[in-house]
This record gives structure tokens, C-alpha cells and sequence, in this order.
């Protein structure tokens, strides 16, 4: 079957920063593959495109400018914060350290992952950039089996293919999971 919308992807990849020589920023394997489902705006979308049509045995590599992946990076979304945000009856919490990554949530509620880059006296000064933004990608890897939906895989909150949701992606460790 070949890699469409609504098919389960089980893949290898390496990606890497700038090209197929640059440092290793994340790797998945056969033992510990990447799953996703394609079409449900869940990856970036050139990542999906450069995959479409592929099959089990495939082998990709492929490289993503920063506008095609997560961006610029942008200063705007770097932000000083009063410090009383990030504390419980007047003490900062241990969690506030810099390069913590917290989820905090934006002004309409949606979660949002920001890196803590300086406290200061009256502000904790926040990076909400994506962690990869700016960065040219390159990935290559394998695919190892691409499937039909089912409904089961549509009751997995985390993405791991399993209805346990107790797996390693979500820091748990089903057995029937990868």
C-alpha cells in the first residue's frame, strides 16, 4: 500500500541540521519507529508531501528550508514575563530554570511550549519559538509499513498506534506498543 491521506505510516528517520552531514537532532530506528497518520494535520506538511505515493521499503531523504518546516525565527515571540507568573506564595518554582521548556497557554488557551532563556528581578524572560526554527532539515530514513486507518487508531490520543495510550511516547510502557 502506498503512503496516502488516512493511512498509518510506520517509519525510520534521521534528521539532522542543514544537510545529510550536519548534526543529528533526532533519530528513530526499526526497534523504536516513528508512526504517524498522514492527512491530519499533525506534521508539516512539506514533510507529508515528500512522502506521498512512498511504500514499505522505501527509502527518502529530503530537505526542508526553515519557511517550509517551523519557521523563522521570530523576536516577537520572545517575551518578558512577570515573574509572579512563576511563583507559589511568593517563591519562583524549581521548575523556572533557564532552558526549562514550559507549556504555558496563549491568551485564546492553547498550549503552547516556551524556553526559559533569563530570570531577572521583576520579569522571566520567555523564548516561544519553536525550538527548530530557523534551522534548515534534512531527513532521510525508511518506510517500514504504511496501512489503512482503523477506529482504534483514532482513539490513540498520543499517536503510537496502540489503544493503551500507556506507551513510551506518552511515558508509559505498554507491552503491545512498537
Amino acid at each position: 500500500m502506498k503512503i496516502q491521506d488516512q493511512t498509518v505510516v510506520t517509519m525510520t528517520y534521521v534528521l539532522r541540521e542543514n544537510d545529510e552531514n550536519g548534526p543529528i537532532l533526532q533519530e528513530t530506528t526499526k526497534e523504536q519507529p516513528f508512526v504517524a497518520i498522514f492527512g491530519m494535520h499533525q506534521l508539516l506538511p512539506k514533510f507529508e508531501e515528500n512522502l506521498m505515493g512512498k511504500e514499505p521499503g522505501d527509502k527518502y531523504a529530503f530537505h526542508l528550508t526553515p519557511a517550509e518546516a517551523y519557521g523563522e525565527r521570530d523576536e516577537a515571540y520572545i517575551m518578558d514575563l512577570d515573574k509572579e507568573m512563576f511563583c507559589n506564595n511568593g517563591v519562583l518554582m524549581d521548575l523556572v530554570k533557564v532552558g526549562a521548556q514550559l507549556m504555558m497557554q496563549t491568551a485564546d488557551g492553547r498550549p503552547i511550549a516556551g524556553i526559559v532563556r533569563e530570570i531577572g528581578d521583576k520579569f522571566v524572560k520567555m523564548d516561544f519559538n519553536h525550538d527548530m526554527a530557523g534551522k534548515h532539515l534534512h531527513f532521510s530514513g525508511e518506510i517500514i509499513d504504511v496501512r489503512e486507518t482503523t477506529d482504534e487508531d483514532f482513539n490513540d490520543s498520543c499517536g503510537c498506534g496502540c489503544d493503551d495510550c500507556n506507551c513510551e511516547s506518552c511515558g508509559g510502557g505498554c507491552e503491545g506498543c512498537h
